[in-house]
C-alpha cells in the first residue's frame, strides 16, 4: 500500500510531520512579518511544504519572505525527475495559506489551476 505524507520545513530548518492548519498559519505569519531576518547563509527566509507518497510522486511548495511562491512537481522524494517546470507567483498570506491547505489536502489539481506566472 502506498503511504502519503506531508512535511513542513520551517524557516529554521525544522521539520513538522503532518502539520496542522494552525502550524501552517504560524509559519506563514513569520514569513510575512516586516522584520523577518535573512537565513544564516544570507538567503531570504522561506518555508517549504512537501506532500508525497513513499513510492512515488512528490509536490513541493516554497513560500518566501513577502509572498514569493514556487511550486514544483517531482517523480519522487529524491527529486530525480521534474514532472513540470517550476511555477511561480506572488501572493498575500491568506492566499499562501490556502495553497498550502490544498497541498496538505492532496488537492494538486486546484493548485495547478491557479494563475502561475
Amino acid at each position: 500500500m502506498t503511504h502519503a505524507w506531508v512535511v513542513l520545513t520551517g524557516r529554521d530548518g525544522r521539520d513538522v510531520q503532518g502539520p496542522t492548519e494552525a502550524q501552517l498559519a504560524a509559519v506563514l505569519s513569520e514569513l510575512y512579518e516586516d522584520d523577518v531576518a535573512d537565513a544564516p547563509d544570507g538567503s531570504p527566509p522561506s518555508a517549504v511544504l512537501r506532500f508525497g507518497y513513499d513510492d512515488g510522486l512528490m509536490y513541493e511548495m516554497e513560500v518566501g519572505r513577502g509572498g514569493a511562491v514556487r511550486f514544483e512537481e517531482w517523480s519522487d522524494r529524491d527529486c530525480e525527475l521534474a514532472l513540470a517546470d517550476p511555477r511561480r507567483m506572488s501572493c498575500d498570506k491568506e492566499a499562501a495559506l490556502q495553497l498550502w491547505k490544498w497541498l496538505a489536502g492532496r488537492q494538486v489539481a486546484r493548485i495547478r489551476e491557479q494563475a502561475w506566472q
